[in-house]
């Protein structure tokens, strides 16, 4: 072999070393940066879920129900008013158990839940952040418990809306770990079954 042929192989070979290398590498890492982006956006997309389900409690604490429109959930934020109450202990209470509601005033919703947060946007409320624009699924529905008509509401993001772009076999890989457990592989707060707005990832 002479000198030529073999600094070539050597070369070669040393390519081929250093692919190998990467490709392990590799294997190893795109899944740690997979969960690293997937609780990143997880983070983002459980903030709107608690924005909705702050305003559409407010929302059923003066309409009796509901909505699963987001449009009239954004109106709501934007136009209706909610009572600024103030809360004293009844002096006739030996007790030291009851109390006087007092209502003083009445805000703006925006104003009063979401005061803090200058970049909130109540005609984005629907919106999936890293969708592209697929909206939360959102279901209101009335049951029976014990007896009595209960409103309940469910609001939904799967995994394939808010993961978009990402690796699609560790996404369907992350979706099957949900199902095979019986949970939503996503996110979302409420149930259609139980008088409950719980988060599923509280």
């Amino acid at each position: 072999m002479n000198k030529t042929l073999k600094t070539i192989l050597q070369i070669v070979l040393t390519i081929v070393i250093i692919g190998l290398a990467y490709l392990v590498v590799e294997s190893v890492m795109n899944p740690v940066r997979f969960k690293q982006e997937r609780q990143r956006r997880e983070k983002v997309v459980v903030q709107n879920l608690k924005d909705i389900r702050k305003a559409e409690n407010a929302y059923k604490d003066i309409h009796d129900t509901y909505t699963d429109s987001f449009d009239s959930l954004a109106n709501f934020i934007k136009n209706e008013k909610i009572p600024v109450v103030n809360i004293i202990q009844d002096p006739t209470d030996t007790t030291y158990t009851k109390t006087i509601n007092d209502t003083i005033d009445y805000v703006i919703v925006r104003d009063s839940l979401f005061n803090n947060r200058p970049d909130f946007k109540p005609d984005r409320i629907g919106e999936i952040p890293f969708s592209k624009g697929d909206k939360f699924e959102i279901k209101n529905d009335t049951i029976e418990k014990g007896g009595v008509s209960v409103n309940v509401i469910e609001v939904k993001a799967h995994y394939k809306t808010f993961l978009k772009g990402m690796d699609q076999q560790l996404i369907l890989n992350q979706i099957k770990r949900r199902e095979d457990i019986d949970k939503y592989p996503g996110l979302k707060f409420g149930s259609l079954k139980e008088p409950n707005t719980d988060g599923n990832w509280e």
